[in-house]
């Protein structure tokens, strides 16, 4: 069995000091203060720490083989997207990491697939980077929940989404600057309580906002198991019924209607959930993902998957031909 986990994160080894090549902002650097460990800092503030399985591919493929994984899509780890900063200096930041992961994939690839970042905040230059990162091998990008408190709506990103339909790159929407991060930090509330908000939001102003409906080749896939939104998609139809002069002022689409034309991944690390999004969406809109090598993630690749008494062909869709299909890919090349 081919399996490929698509939502993992992945870092340069070494990042140059952008705060201090630009002149500004709390970018992130690493200080590798211990041998196979770094800590991601903030500016002066730490942030993480990380182990070299974020950064060492070779480790990443054995690590990965434990748990019968060959293939992993990789993107970078959210807090680089730098969507704040000056649009020329995250364009150059998104180079470097873009640049890095094409390198991965280039080195190994029967075990790599590869997702940009762009800096969405400049809708030129984010095309620029997006017609670039084709060019270099990657296959789609990974975005932001929202972008600077912006919903994923508004018109100036119309034009990136349809780049990536009329282009054929996939779509990776994962959350990042969670609402009401500064007045919840405690008990880890932001990536609790807030991420499977932020997937929400993103899903619902897509939806509403009509973009899924002007880009129906858009191939979409949401983290965290599309966050609350499938939980929460029989209250935000009868919002859509109840009040559509709030809800569908710019779409008069049911949001049910989408159901089934955009992707998930599997991380719900409960096997009733999963059972409920496998009906909710289809069986072939749900994608093996671990979000790799986080400890909020799936880090055991789907194991509970494998307990479900699932029918073969589900389980096959789940961990390869779900995310092939997404990506537009072929098996071939991995095997």
């Amino acid at each position: 069995m081919l399996k490929i986990d698509m939502h993992t994160h992945i870092i340069p080894e070494k990042l140059p000091r952008f705060a201090e090549k630009f002149g500004y902002g709390d970018f992130i650097h690493l200080v590798h203060h211990r041998p196979g460990f770094a800590n991601m800092m903030k500016g002066d503030k730490f942030f993480r720490e990380i182990e070299a399985n974020c950064w060492d591919p070779k480790l990443r493929i054995t690590e990965y083989a434990n748990f019968n994984t060959q293939v992993q899509v990789v993107c970078t780890i959210p807090v680089m997207f730098s969507y704040w900063a000056k649009p020329a200096d995250t364009l150059e930041l998104s180079k470097f990491l873009n640049d890095d992961i094409a390198q991965t994939v280039n080195d190994h690839p029967k075990n790599y697939i590869g997702l940009a970042t762009v800096p969405m905040q400049d809708t030129k230059l984010a095309i620029q980077e997006l017609e670039r990162s084709k060019e270099i091998g990657l296959v789609g990008i990974q975005i932001g929940s929202n972008i600077n408190d912006l919903n994923l709506n508004e018109e100036q990103f119309f034009p990136i989404f349809e780049a990536c339909q009329d282009l054929g790159m996939a779509l990776f929407v994962h959350p990042w600057n969670m609402m009401g991060f500064k007045a919840i930090e405690r008990y880890w509330l932001p990536w609790l309580v807030s991420m499977p908000a932020e997937t929400s939001r993103a899903i619902c102003s897509l939806i509403f906002g009509g973009v899924l409906e002007r880009l129906p080749n858009l191939r979409c896939n949401f983290a965290h198991a599309g966050g609350s939104f499938l939980p929460t998609i029989g209250r935000v139809e009868h919002g859509f019924n109840c009040r559509p002069d709030l809800v569908a002022i710019d779409n008069n689409v049911n949001p049910k209607n989408y159901l089934g034309k955009f992707w998930v991944d599997c991380i719900t690390h409960d096997p009733v959930m999963l059972e409920y999004i496998l009906k909710t969406v289809g069986t072939d809109k749900v994608t093996l993902g671990s979000d790799y090598p986080f400890p909020l993630g799936d880090l055991e690749i789907g194991a509970f998957i494998e307990e479900m008494d699932l029918p073969k062909e589900t389980v096959d869709a789940i961990f390869c031909d779900n995310t092939l299909d997404w990506l537009n890919l072929s098996k071939d090349q991995f095997l």
